[in-house]
């Protein structure tokens, strides 16, 4: 067996930016750092930082007063925030740059009572986040997901209409459903350049480049993971036998048979050593050596000043 290597893969700019933050924070603050949510959807990741001492918690309310709090790489509401002033916490927000830039698409929106559509998975945290973003109550933000949901959608004003995306959705599914959004509401503005982050399409392309020359992908990534998720999905519609894993030790020996290249990619938020190693076991089971990598290098990083990260809201 060959084993193949995606490029990109792993962490992206935004996932190291967040891990930056939070070991900075470490090193400075002489107090328990608390987290709104996982920093990151990786087990591995959110496991070493609780080892730190790290507190992850799903409320503000979970948080003593005065205490350091650390916005996710995935946002928080505008509700969110207003809690963590309320109790007088120092916040560092992790947040990623790129859903940042959704983020103040959406308040643009809603400051000038445009609707907004967001197309993304209900329940991910950078959904609600960017739901969040919207308050002008003569206004509203609705939430799709497939290409029955713009059938069923009906807004308020056809004229004066918006939309964004989740920064890590399918690149093929949501053009089919930007599309369809056009053909029912031909006035819709969207973003000046697309929502779906660089690192989400470097590796979605990646991945259909591997699915070329192997018999197999396996996506390093946890199952809350959204981009890694959809690296699965795009997996198993080239038509290509495709498992989504978060070490490993979920890989089951009778995947092998009869398989001669495996593809291996990893998530934007799963670390370089656990693709090392799934390499390592799969070399003990009988893989070749030689290790051939597929893709460009990517290069972008998102730089961390001094006021992002101690600077709390007042």
């Amino acid at each position: 067996m060959n084993i193949i290597l995606a490029n990109p893969r792993g962490f992206c700019a935004g996932v190291k930016r967040a891990i930056s933050i939070v070991e900075s924070a470490l090193k400075i603050y002489k107090q328990t750092i608390y987290i709104k949510h996982e920093l990151v959807h990786n087990k591995y990741v959110v496991n070493k930082l609780s080892l730190k001492g790290v507190i992850f918690v799903e409320k503000i309310s979970q948080i003593p007063d005065f205490s350091v709090v650390v916005f996710s790489a995935h946002g928080v509401s505008k509700q969110v925030k207003k809690e963590a002033i309320k109790k007088k916490l120092i916040i560092l927000n992790a947040t990623c740059p790129l859903v940042t830039k959704v983020h103040m698409e959406v308040s643009k929106s809603s400051s000038k009572g445009i609707e907004t559509i967001l197309i993304g998975h209900k329940g991910h945290p950078e959904v609600e986040g960017t739901m969040g973003q919207y308050n002008n109550k003569n206004g509203q933000i609705y939430l799709i997901q497939s290409l029955k949901d713009v059938d069923n959608l009906s807004v308020k004003n056809i004229e004066k209409l918006n939309f964004v995306t989740q920064t890590t959705l399918s690149i093929l599914n949501t053009k089919k459903i930007i599309s369809a959004l056009k053909n029912k509401f031909p006035k819709i503005s969207g973003p000046y350049k697309e929502d779906i982050c660089y690192a989400t399409t470097n590796r979605q392309i990646a991945v259909s480049q591997l699915s070329k020359i192997t018999d197999m992908i396996l996506v390093v990534g946890s199952k809350n993971s959204s981009n890694s998720n959809r690296l699965a999905e795009l997996g198993k519609e080239t038509g290509t036998f495709t498992k989504l894993i978060d070490s490993f030790l979920d890989i089951k020996e009778e995947w092998f048979k009869n398989i001669n290249n495996i593809g291996i990619t990893a998530g934007a938020s799963a670390p370089e050593i656990l693709v090392k190693e799934v390499i390592q076991y799969l070399k003990k089971i009988g893989a070749n050596k030689k290790i051939r990598i597929i893709g460009k290098e990517e290069k972008k990083v998102f730089k961390i000043s001094k006021n992002t990260i101690y600077k709390a809201f007042n």
